[in-house]
């Protein structure tokens, strides 16, 4: 069994990322119910993010998506998220909602496309010297429905092309983290379908570490929802890989969206489920299940790692909170705080935020 003070130490400085679009009207491709309160501009958006970090103590960066928390002064931006306790994490980049990205984005076969996404690219980056961000976050649409549709080869050409003009305009301490999905939208070849590919074109280390549970076939759900033995099963190879520390340099993001469940609750349940998970993966007797696998029990392997998982890690997450001056429950001290009824009054008028907002 692992020291529970060391357990809590790894807990405490394991910091969780929040996606700022996760806070607007967002859904599947049928429906987007609309919700009270919902931001309207980036800046209600930190609001609502500070609002996580406040009651869980381990969410203090905020994901932007450009264009959608576009604002004219980023320096602003960055001062007032400083000022609501938190930072500017990566900066996202949207080359899939123009009509110009039909037949990709910095895949395309027109070099007119592809110079504009990658100037799109570049702009991120701007982007992120003007709020300190570290991380260029990148998810490509690109790919084909059909069999001849395009030059397979030739796009994964053109999308090293891109990713290494992108890469020389980053600065010192800056890096790019290049996000993979088997598929949607395409459905014939995705150009970047697996962390195989992805690694491929990084050729240098992970970087990001996205949670969610994709039951609608995207990043929709709260991490965790439906498997949380798949999350535990994950944050073991996590933490047995060394990556769990800060000194890793690894950012963990949560990267999904809220449908029919309040924004910020939600959140806070997601880095909730994460931290469940980590705690769990953090008291596998590492020695025992060593021996049992050298010794090919496969028994008793299994049994290391069940006994972790179901060990019941809510009293020492509660004990951690308040060893952190934060209430044990942090859903409840959400409800509490009468944050919801104040955002749902003040926030009328103007367009809430949402897709492509």
């Amino acid at each position: 069994m692992r020291d529970l003070a060391a357990v809590k130490a790894a807990l405490r400085q394991h910091e969780i990322e929040l996606p700022s679009w996760a806070f607007g009207n967002t859904g599947t491709r049928f429906k987007v119910f609309g919700q009270p309160g919902v931001p309207r501009t980036a800046w209600e958006k930190a609001d609502d993010a500070a609002q996580v970090h406040r009651f869980t103590g381990v969410a203090p960066s905020m994901a932007v998506h450009i264009p959608w928390d576009a604002v004219d002064d980023y320096g602003a931006l960055a001062r007032y998220v400083a000022g609501a306790g938190i930072r500017i994490g990566a900066v996202n980049a949207n080359v899939f909602q123009d009509d110009d990205y039909k037949l990709g984005s910095v895949c395309h076969p027109d070099r007119r496309v592809r110079a504009k996404a990658v100037a799109h690219l570049v702009q991120c980056v701007d982007i992120m010297d003007a709020t300190g961000s570290a991380d260029l976050k990148l998810w490509f649409a690109d790919g084909t429905n059909y069999p001849g549709q395009d030059d397979i080869a030739a796009r994964q050409d053109r999308l090293a092309e891109a990713l290494r003009a992108v890469y020389e305009r980053l600065g010192p301490g800056q890096r790019m983290l290049l996000e993979y999905k088997l598929f949607e939208p395409a459905f014939y070849t995705t150009d970047v379908p697996d962390w195989g590919t992805s690694l491929l074109h990084c050729t240098a280390r992970l970087g990001g570490f996205d949670f969610n549970s994709r039951f609608y076939a995207d990043d929709d759900l709260m991490v965790g929802a439906a498997d949380p033995f798949q999350l535990f099963r994950i944050m073991h190879e996590v933490v047995k890989a060394g990556a769990l520390a800060p000194a890793a340099g690894v950012a963990f993001m949560l990267d999904q969206c809220h449908n029919i469940e309040p924004k910020i609750p939600g959140q806070i349940r997601s880095v909730m489920n994460v931290q469940e998970a980590t705690a769990k993966a953090l008291l596998i007797d590492t020695p025992a299940l060593a021996a049992a696998q050298q010794a090919g029990d496969v028994l008793a392997a299994n049994a290391a790692l069940m006994d972790a998982y179901n060990t019941d890690v809510r009293p020492l997450l509660a004990e951690l909170r308040q060893d952190m001056g934060l209430e044990p429950d942090p859903v409840a001290a959400y409800q509490r705080s009468g944050y919801a009824e104040k955002i749902v009054a003040e926030r009328t008028g103007g367009a809430p935020a949402g897709w492509g907002a």
